[in-house]
């Protein structure tokens, strides 16, 4: 499976899972606590943070409705592109923010959401450019995207595979390096709707790197993610689950984020290297809790060993059971007492 490198961290099976923390647009349009966002995500231990960068005017239309979520969440009184008016990222903060991420060894990541601000983030130098879910199915603009030729994490939410494989071709025809994110686009998403085993449909038709976006409430389903194999993993988080905006009511608090880190690390280390073997450690229990075989009574010497004279019992230090029938029909060459450990020393 192929894979690429953002910074200096490798993207692909056989290397950490790279955790985005998803800020998005929780800061609320707040560049002070975009900063804050940074810091939090840098103290949980991610990989890198992502904001989302758009012009409203070139995104959206002065009278599109607000999706179902956005009402529940910020009303109804105003509409889309008003309430994201508000949560633009100001163009002047993105190289502060981007400085503050490389400060704190993270990487720097922003979704942009039409074609200004792909042409901005380029120049800014961003490492790689996040694809979101709504625009899968856009080529032309996946088109500009990947002839950048800088890594795409490409989100395939409310995708079918028919989409999917278009918008592969696309960027594959440019020759940029991509990974591919299972997500389900609701906010929240119902753990059921997860279906994380679409990461190993994706994987196998396409042979790239394979995560997921998560949108599920707590952090069972990422974890379960990247103990699944999940190469990148994406999750939103704020400073506060009560603000008011559209993302809030989906993310983790700086408590969670942190949690979520600290289990996927511990997922990918359980999945080991697939070899069975003792693990360090489990020999020395076993001295104590296997069993070895020990006279079942006072045994003299001469003693041809049957069923009756040998016993299985702990502690494991002597010949193992499953040696049983090599032993049988020997002779013992000197007396043992009853529950001594029966030795090939001890065998005629």
């Amino acid at each position: 499976m192929a894979s690429f490198h953002i910074g200096e961290r490798t993207v692909g099976s056989g290397s950490p899972c790279f955790v985005i923390a998803e800020a998005g647009v929780n800061h609320d349009g707040d560049v002070d606590l975009a900063h804050r966002l940074v810091d939090i995500a840098a103290d949980a231990g991610a990989d890198a943070v992502k904001f989302q960068t758009f012009d409203t005017d070139a995104l959206i239309t002065a009278d599109a409705p607000k999706a179902a979520y956005q009402i529940e969440t910020t009303g109804a009184a105003e509409s889309q592109h008003a309430m994201l008016k508000k949560l633009e990222l100001p163009r002047d903060a993105h190289a502060r923010l981007k400085s503050h991420c490389e400060q704190r060894g993270m990487v720097f990541l922003s979704t942009p959401f039409d074609p200004p601000s792909l042409d901005f983030l380029a120049v800014l130098g961003v490492l790689a450019f996040k694809s979101p879910s709504q625009e899968l199915i856009n080529l032309p603009f996946l088109r500009q995207m990947a002839r950048h030729r800088r890594p795409m994490i490409v989100s395939t939410g409310n995708a079918t595979m028919g989409e999917v494989d278009a918008a592969v071709r696309t960027i594959e025809a440019e020759e940029a390096p991509f990974g591919l994110l299972h997500c389900v686009s609701q906010y929240p998403a119902e753990a059921a709707s997860a279906n994380l085993r679409a990461m190993d449909t994706l994987a196998r038709a396409y042979r790239v790197p394979v995560g997921f976006s998560d949108h599920t409430l707590g952090t069972a389903v990422a974890v379960a993610a990247a103990a699944l194999g999940a190469t990148i993993l994406e999750k939103h988080y704020t400073l506060d689950r009560r603000r008011a905006g559209p993302d809030h009511r989906a993310s983790l608090e700086p408590d969670d984020l942190a949690a979520l880190v600290r289990d996927i690390r511990s997922a990918e280390a359980a999945l080991g290297d697939g070899r069975k073997r003792p693990a360090p450690g489990e020999p020395e229990v076993g001295k104590a809790a296997r069993k070895s075989l020990v006279a079942a009574r006072d045994l003299p010497a001469g003693t041809v060993l049957d069923h009756d004279s040998v016993a299985a019992k702990r502690p494991g230090t002597g010949l193992s059971p499953a040696l049983t029938d090599m032993v049988l029909g020997r002779r013992l060459r000197v007396p043992l007492a009853k529950g001594a450990l029966v030795t090939f020393e001890v065998l005629g």
